[in-house]
């Protein structure tokens, strides 16, 4: 059975149609991504504002016209939202604006359970151990929130969401273009801080994995790869030198410049990309890691996997 799933995200919109094999197993078949940035002033304002709702009702109308016209034996998507549209006041009205001008039903997602399912589509993309113990922190980036799983063999046995994310911490922290020093000071300070805040269980012999736009994003520079292909970023390894070098690259360049060296990677991602490389330097910090898996799987393949 083809199945289809949409993650409404603080920056992007991702739409993922794919067939589920077996448990654990998802064979995509296709992914788009658009980048309305719903979470545009949530974090100061608390409010999704008629502007970003629009944008992201745009996106979903052109999703589900491609659906129908594309895969029209696909099952209706799943669609989630996530720390955007949990922070926000009128995030009723939002979820009832999206039914009544898309019909879909939006399912919002707790920051527990952004993490079950992000991990679940996180490891449904990389090698895995046949047998034997598998052991892993998954760290997720996304533009309002950060989720961190630890996993062992499959199984959950920690996760949390801290309120820190790409879109959040540049609107917050780094106000100006490129951002003064004392803004990157306290950006990287706050990260430390949350991250120390709680405790994770953590060993040497974890595996790291990220996903998300900040990591693939990343992986593609570091790849010097000019075709942002998501498929092939699954299983590259990044290491923290290469983290520590790119932020060093792009730290006093403004976001037009960034973007200038690599429109296909950082399109509607270079002004909040700084913000995303620092929580990631704080997160290799915080739990000692010198590599990092990448994944491309996240919550849409989490939401397939976890329904029936």
């Amino acid at each position: 059975m083809t199945r289809s799933a949409i993650d409404i995200g603080t920056n992007s919109v991702l739409l993922l149609v794919a067939e589920k094999k077996r448990k654990g197993i998802i064979e995509p078949i296709h992914e788009e991504q658009r980048l309305p940035r719903l979470g545009k002033g949530v974090d100061a304002q608390k409010v999704i504002n008629e502007a970003s709702t629009q944008r992201v009702v745009d996106v979903l109308l052109e999703y589900k016209t491609f659906l129908k016209n594309s895969y029209p034996d696909a099952q209706e998507p799943i669609v989630t939202a996530t720390s955007a549209v949990r922070d926000a006041y009128n995030r009723d009205e939002f979820i009832q604006i999206i039914k009544a001008k898309t019909g879909y039903d939006i399912r919002l997602l707790s920051g527990k359970d952004e993490a079950r399912w992000t991990a679940a589509g996180a490891l449904s993309m990389i090698e895995t151990p046949k047998s034997g113990r598998g052991e892993y922190l998954i760290l997720d980036i996304g533009g309002g929130s950060t989720e961190v799983a630890h996993v062992r063999d499959q199984y959950m046995v920690d996760k949390y969401s801290f309120d820190m994310g790409s879109v959040r911490f540049t609107e917050r922290f780094l106000k100006h273009d490129p951002a003064k020093k004392d803004e990157i000071k306290a950006c990287r300070d706050f990260i430390k801080k949350t991250f120390r805040n709680r405790f994770f269980h953590n060993n040497s012999y974890f595996k790291a994995v990220g996903v998300a736009g900040t990591v693939t994003s990343l992986a593609a520079i570091i790849m010097e790869s000019d075709n942002y292909d998501p498929t092939d970023m699954n299983d590259v390894i990044i290491y923290r030198d290469e983290i520590n070098d790119v932020i060093e690259k792009f730290i006093d360049q403004p976001s037009d410049e960034m973007l200038n060296s690599f429109p296909n990677v950082l399109e509607g991602r270079s002004d909040i990309f700084l913000a995303g490389l620092l929580i990631l330097e704080g997160f290799m910090e915080r739990f000692g890691r010198e590599e990092l898996t990448v994944s491309t799987g996240g919550i849409r393949h989490g939401a397939i996997l976890n329904t029936k």
